[in-house]
């Protein structure tokens, strides 16, 4: 039941978008969040990317949420640019202790522990 709310939601999310309805950044923060506890990484990006394009500017709750998904995808290299990004982000005022514990266990995962 749970594991097909993220399409539920990525779908209201893309009839958003066609509608030429803008979201706000809780709006991409959610659907990036639901996409990262399903194990869904790509479709994540896709939203993180998403934001970026419509120049709506990530926090540390999108950068923590995109690094998590990556690290449950075993995508470490994707992990660590996202990381690289959330220190040079202006809108998150600290880094948060959620990406850096995700980017570590991306990188254990995917053996790259001298990363």
């Amino acid at each position: 039941e749970k594991a097909g709310q993220w399409q539920q939601g990525l779908g209201l999310f893309l009839a958003m978008l066609r509608e030429t309805l803008d979201p706000e950044l809780i709006t991409y923060n959610a659907v990036i969040s639901a996409c990262e506890s399903c194990g869904q990484w790509q479709q994540a990006l896709s939203v993180f990317g998403a934001m970026l394009w419509e120049a709506v500017k990530p926090d540390s709750i999108s950068y923590n949420a995109s690094i998590s998904a990556c690290e449950k995808g075993g995508q470490w290299q994707r992990a660590l640019i996202l990381f690289s990004g959330v220190l040079e982000c202006p809108t998150a005022t600290t880094v948060s202790p959620v990406s850096c514990h995700a980017a570590v266990r991306a990188c254990e995962k995917g053996g790259q522990w001298q990363q």
